[in-house]
């Protein structure tokens, strides 16, 4: 009897019927045929792999011997196609296939709940809190023992920076084009020099000596028109430049206030003139020559009054020609954020000690009121102190406490004298060569605005750098002042303010070099002076900044004027 058929084996598969190739053989039949030599055991997991044979060799067909894979050809015939092979996973791809399920919701409640987490969670949520306790305890006792900031003074815009007067503006800009329409293409020029505010005129018409024909409110047609000033004023703002008007009244003529029977006309005209030119748009009022203003103290009073009503933001400046103390402080009075420029510190004795006398005087005197300085009311540096000084007073004035004012032509060390033919007050602006049209002489263009921009050691690049320095430290904005002694030539002083850098200013006055050591027996002891300090700037070519100075035996050089930094220490 015939053995009966074996089951067919799950480990093997069938391949589909198809017409025999003609390269097939008994070969594979054969192996087709064999028995349960070449299958692999039931209890070996392995993974079944599709390979499409696709008219290979016989020969050349792959055969997993090592598996002990059998292949099965239905009806005996072999085919080429699709045909499925045990293959083993080897132990990584095992390895991946086992998947991590971790603990149910039910052991992560029973593990949180044991008395082991308990105490746990007890102990780290101590530890927090003590930690953040001893964190919070220990800022206190910082800010308690750190020293304290001192409350800041309220800071105007004319606090900040310097003024620059502009009083003949076809002088200024020039004949071809001295109008206000000229005058908006140089606002890019001011900008540089970092001043905050433009002291502009007078502009309005004035009929010389003519107090019925002058109008405070009208622009003098040669000038230009209500709509050029309105345009200038927008573009100024843009740059961030505050504009002054000037309203002398009378400023063609001989006395700026007409007649002293006139002065109650005049007060209405200018009382009229403020309102309506703050509703254009101006940010302040200048007028000069108040000495000779009847009843100067209440009138100035009265219009500083209209100004700041309209706007704590507006700024009024009263001029005088006195160098008088006693006069110059009857002016001011108590008038509160009046700036008064005068000729104080124009009095003969351009030395260091006349100036330290000159300068804490006049502290003195007025106390807490805010002060401006300046040599006069209009004019220019070099109309009243030596060409050799004219660095110095720039070092000088940019550094007391108070606001500076400069006329046009003081950046560039403009000199009457060498504008041969041209009005003392007013002389031309050297903005290039093509400025020397208007001039007689020769002149050179290291005179001129275009010449001293490319000159780092010029007045200008000095004007610019004092400027930049004034508007950013806080102990030159709003510091203490305190004047050192020292060498009879040369006038010492320290800014400072609360926690920032201190600066140290030293002047020489004379025209031979001084070797000094500075005394500081009047200085409090928190701003007792360091063994030295680094150069910010020097008013000679030659000193590199950031170079360290000792200040016991500190050399300055003849009209040598330095200024020093040095930082607080607690």
């Amino acid at each position: 009897m015939d053995p009966e058929p074996s089951e067919p084996s799950t480990d093997v598969v069938s391949v589909p019927n198809q017409p025999p190739s003609p390269r097939s053989g008994p070969g594979v039949q054969g192996l087709g045929a064999g028995g349960d030599s070449g299958t692999m055991s039931q209890d070996t997991e392995v993974d079944m792999k599709e390979v499409e044979l696709n008219e290979l060799e016989p020969e050349k067909q792959p055969m997993n011997a090592a598996s002990g894979a059998a292949v099965a050809v239905a009806g005996g015939a072999e085919k080429n196609g699709l045909v499925k092979i045990k293959v083993a996973e080897d132990e990584a791809e095992a390895a991946a296939a086992a998947k991590f399920t971790g603990l149910s919701k039910e052991e992560l409640l029973k593990v949180a709940g044991s008395p082991g987490w308990v105490r746990t969670r007890w102990a780290l949520l101590l530890l927090f809190w003590l930690g953040w306790l001893g964190m919070l305890a220990g800022a206190v006792v910082i800010i308690v023992r750190a020293p304290r900031c001192r409350e800041l003074p309220v800071q105007r815009w004319w606090h900040k920076g310097a003024l620059y007067r502009i009083g003949d503006l076809q002088a200024f800009v020039g004949s071809d084009e001295g109008n206000l329409a000229g005058l908006k293409g140089h606002l890019d020029y001011l900008s540089t020099l970092k001043v905050k505010g433009l002291v502009l005129g007078p502009i309005h018409k004035n009929p010389k000596d003519d107090i019925a024909g002058t109008n405070l409110e009208e622009i003098d047609p040669t000038l230009g028109s209500t709509e050029d000033f309105d345009n200038l004023l927008q573009s100024a703002k843009k740059k961030s430049i505050r504009v002054i008007l000037d309203l002398t009244p009378n400023y063609r003529g001989q006395n700026s206030w007409f007649l002293p029977t006139d002065v109650t006309t005049v007060a209405t005209k200018v009382k009229d003139a403020l309102g309506f030119w703050l509703q254009a748009g101006v940010d302040g009022f200048q007028v000069r020559d108040v000495e000779n203003l009847k009843d100067a103290f209440s009138l100035l009073a009265d219009w500083q009054n209209i100004t700041s009503s309209f706007s704590e933001d507006r700024l009024f400046i009263a001029g005088t020609n006195s160098p008088d103390l006693q006069q110059i402080m009857s002016l001011l009075g108590s008038t509160k954020d009046l700036l008064l420029t005068n000729s104080y510190l124009s009095t003969p004795g351009f030395t260091g000690e006349h100036t330290k006398f000159l300068v804490t005087q006049y502290l003195n005197s007025t106390g807490s009121h805010w002060r401006s300085w300046s040599l006069s009311q209009a004019g220019l540096l070099s109309s009243f102190i030596p060409a050799q000084l004219l660095r110095l007073y720039q070092l000088l004035l940019f550094t007391l406490p108070g606001t500076p004012i400069f006329s046009y032509g003081d950046e560039i060390g403009l000199q009457v004298a060498a504008v041969s033919g041209q009005p003392m007050e007013a002389p031309v602006m050297l903005w290039d060569e093509s400025s020397f049209s208007n001039v007689s002489g020769f002149l050179s263009v290291n005179r001129t605005v275009k010449g001293q921009s490319e000159d780092p050691d010029s007045f200008l690049s000095l004007f610019r750098r004092l400027s930049d320095q004034r508007g950013k430290e806080r102990s030159l904005l709003h510091g203490d002042f305190h004047a050192l002694s020292s060498e009879p030539a040369l006038f010492s002083y320290v800014r400072h303010w609360d926690q920032n850098e201190r600066f140290l200013v030293v002047l020489n006055f004379g025209n031979v070099g001084v070797s000094t050591s500075l005394a500081t027996s009047s200085l409090p002891a928190s701003t007792s002076l360091p063994a030295s300090a680094d150069v910010l700037l020097s008013t000679q070519p030659g000193r590199q900044e950031g170079t360290s100075l000792t200040l016991e035996r500190l050399h300055l050089e003849p009209y040598e004027g330095l200024l020093l930094r040095f930082p607080y220490v607690a």
